[in-house]
């Protein structure tokens, strides 16, 4: 019957070999990964030299910003600025695509990275898109805007100062009742309990009138902040339609 002779030792260079392998192995994944970086890197930057040239070529406008931080509506993008991302126009002004930035080596060695900007991308753009849509089918200028604004905001006063008449008429008949228990006090006699719980009642009214008050104050800067937002983003709308408009009138001199 034949005998294992080299058992132990075959198990000892095997072992050996597998421990050499390690370190190899190790470097030639990093090296890998590194390769991998790089590739996409170069792909990125080939990427944003494509893109500018296809807005070169292209018919719609473009909005991004410059080194001054200034939002810049034309019917192209620098290439120096096409890597920070923008915004693709129609010929109304409404946002049609985002542009996300370009990731930084190390932004693309993380998988992920990649995903996160898209989908960031594509939500603001379906934010930007809707705004854009529903302010130009609930206005036609800046003064109409204006003048929703007014009645809103006037409307808010209104319901303020309401709050205001009826917080004054429950401080007087807090007042009222607090001097009626006070009398009672000073010729001796018991205060009503009835009298206690109407006091404790307006009490509780008068604070949440205050509430209500405070409520209102905070809606009606939220109000007007929102109308601004609406002003400013509808004099992008007629900058982007007016700059369309004298690009078509050029062409048509040209031809």
């Amino acid at each position: 019957r034949p005998t294992r002779t080299c058992s132990s030792p075959c198990a000892i260079t095997e072992s050996a070999t597998a421990c050499d392998l390690l370190p190899r192995l190790a470097t030639s994944i990093l090296d890998s990964m590194k390769r991998r970086a790089v590739i996409q890197f170069i792909s990125a930057a080939l990427c944003t030299c494509l893109a500018a040239q296809a807005i070169a070529q292209g018919n719609e406008l473009y909005r991004y910003r410059n080194d001054q931080d200034v939002v810049v509506v034309d019917d192209s993008v620098p290439p120096e600025y096409v890597a920070r991302g923008y915004e693709v126009l129609n010929e109304r002004g409404v946002v049609i695509r985002v542009v996300p930035r370009v990731l930084t080596p190390e932004e693309l060695a993380d998988a992920t990275s990649q995903l996160r900007l898209e989908e960031a991308a594509a939500l603001e753009e379906q934010r930007l898109r809707k705004w854009d849509q529903t302010l130009l089918l609930r206005y036609s200028s800046i003064e109409d805007i204006e003048a929703h604004r007014d009645r809103a905001l006037a409307d808010l006063r209104l319901r303020v100062g309401i709050l205001k008449s009826n917080r004054r008429n429950y401080k007087q008949q807090i007042e009222t009742y607090q001097s009626q228990a006070a009398d009672l006090e000073r010729r001796g006699q018991t205060v009503d309990e009835a009298l206690l719980k109407a006091i404790a009642s307006l009490q509780k009214e008068l604070a949440a009138t205050d509430r209500q008050i405070a409520d209102r104050n905070e809606e009606v800067e939220e109000v007007r902040a929102s109308f601004e937002a609406d002003i400013e983003r509808f004099k992008m709308l007629e900058e982007a339609v007016r700059l369309r408009r004298e690009l078509s009138s050029k062409a048509a001199r040209a031809d």
